[in-house]
């Protein structure tokens, strides 16, 4: 069976967190696989870490490097938890370079903590109310643990947006941050799980996204400079090697 993209399957909704996890956590999102036939989807990676609720068990996905696939049982409910850039390490108690790539039981970091977490949480077909419940648990946590990592969280928003034009990467970063360039390294593979080239390159991929689907009807070639391409071809090579397929079949895959 052939794989599809993660979103495109079921039914997937996102919506902010809660107050009490904003400090932590940005949004929250449930995903519904299909009844049946179920297909094994990819996972394109987008710099983020989430903490996922699936089988009654919550495990941790890591940031990803390249596309991921995932086989998920038809009917199968995950309800995630998306941090903050910059927030993940802090809350797990790991840094995010210790688990890139990988799916493990939060268990896997917390022990026994990470099942008094998950019996709080009762079994329902309710979306939302089970969503509610975990909402609770975790902001009961949430709410005394130390804040995340802000400058690194500040550092992710500049690179999302965009360098101005000609300005190199990791110089413009090491004069905003005030930082070495081996303490920029480290926080960056501490908080993101990679470097700032390697984050940049992802998040500029999803830049690209993002102005697909607002401006659906300007030309690949324009949308592909304006994300911060040197041209359709650089982007071409990068779609395939970020989710596999090329922006056209991406676009059409999204419709």
């Amino acid at each position: 069976m052939e794989a599809v993209l993660a979103q495109t399957t079921g039914f997937f909704q996102e919506r902010p967190a809660d107050r009490r996890l904003g400090a932590v956590f940005a949004s929250v999102w449930v995903h519904r696989m299909q009844d049946q036939d179920a297909p094994p989807v990819v996972i394109t990676p987008d710099a983020t870490i989430d903490l996922q609720w699936i089988d009654g068990r919550f495990r941790v996905a890591g940031p990803d490097r390249e596309p991921q696939i995932e086989i998920l049982p038809s009917g199968a409910t995950i309800v995630g938890f998306r941090f903050r850039p910059g927030a993940a390490a802090a809350w797990l108690g790991v840094p995010a370079n210790r688990i890139v790539g990988e799916r493990l039981d939060l268990g896997d970091f917390w022990g026994t903590r990470a099942r008094h977490l998950a019996c709080h949480v009762r079994a329902t077909p309710d979306l939302a109310e089970l969503a509610g419940q975990l909402e609770k648990a975790i902001g009961e946590y949430t709410q005394e643990h130390r804040a995340p990592d802000v400058v690194m969280g500040n550092a992710f928003d500049v690179i999302d947006r965009g360098l101005p034009a000609g300005k190199p990467l990791v110089p413009f970063l090491l004069r905003s941050l005030h930082m070495s360039e081996r303490s920029l390294r480290r926080r960056f593979e501490e908080s993101f799980g990679y470097g700032p080239k390697t984050l940049d390159r992802i998040l500029r991929f999803h830049r690209f996204r993002r102005l697909r689907r607002t401006f659906s009807n300007d030309s690949t070639a324009v949308l592909a400079v304006e994300a911060g391409y040197a041209d359709q071809a650089h982007l071409i090579r990068e779609s395939r090697r970020l989710s596999g397929i090329t922006p056209s079949a991406l676009a059409a895959t999204r419709a």
